[in-house]
């Protein structure tokens, strides 16, 4: 198996006023191919901290984060921009969807940042595939909470990312949407053979995935595969 993401010795400091704060401490896995892992925790465990780091959002202080074969914290701001346009995709709660870009054009952002020619018709594909096809004029105003989230995971999947981070995807939503995003996610994730690094607080969410890294204080308190990880990979 292909080792797309692997941290070794990881840690995480801020300056807090005249303190020094550890956010992460030691933390070292490493996730295959195609896999799909939930991270969890309580409020304040690092879980977001970790995201950014495995996507190249921020540097460790210490300690070694390789990404598809590119040592992170070896790169300049350009060439891990480079890397995250090349190999990632990202869900967040809050959408970041740009609020002058009609749905289409939020979706062709990153297909265009790669430089790629007739990216129209491929944002169309992945619209219609959420079933926002009929609304790809709109803009995020004119869009429900659950509405911008599909506009969101179809700009997620339109650049066939290797690996997909989804920073608590349905936090925003009712239980209803919820429901139908983790479908859309969980689908178009098996569709694409893409791997899945979440975080959440809903444990539901996190027992869908193949593994689940229970982070507390820092560090990495559990590391297990979940009892559904047969039923996941089919």
């Amino acid at each position: 198996m292909e080792t797309i993401l692997s941290l070794q010795n990881v840690t995480k400091n801020y300056k807090s006023g005249g303190s020094l704060l550890t956010v992460l401490d030691n933390i070292s896995f490493s996730v295959n191919a195609g896999d799909s892992m939930a991270m969890v925790g309580p409020s304040g465990s690092g879980k977001t901290t970790l995201l950014g780091l495995c996507a190249g959002l921020d540097q460790p202080s210490s300690g070694s984060v390789e990404l598809q074969q590119h040592h992170l914290e070896t790169l300049n701001e350009d060439q891990l921009a480079s890397v995250r346009n090349r190999y990632v995709g990202f869900i967040f709660q809050n959408f970041q969807l740009m609020p002058t870009l009609t749905a289409i054009e939020n979706v062709m952002v990153p297909l265009e940042l790669r430089g790629e020619k007739k990216v129209r018709p491929r944002a169309m594909e992945f619209l219609d595939k959420v079933g926002l096809a009929e609304r790809s004029h709109h803009y995020p105003a004119q869009l429900s909470g659950g509405e911008q989230q599909r506009i969101a995971i179809a700009r997620a999947f339109s650049n066939r990312p290797s690996i997909l981070f989804a920073d608590e995807p349905t936090g925003n939503l009712d239980a209803e949407t919820s429901d139908k995003i983790v479908d859309l996610i969980f689908g178009l994730n098996r569709e694409a053979g893409t791997t899945l690094i979440l975080v959440t607080h809903n444990s539901e969410l996190a027992a869908l995935t193949q593994r689940i890294i229970h982070l507390k204080g820092g560090k990495i308190f559990s590391d297990e595969p979940t009892i559904n990880k047969e039923q996941n990979i089919k």
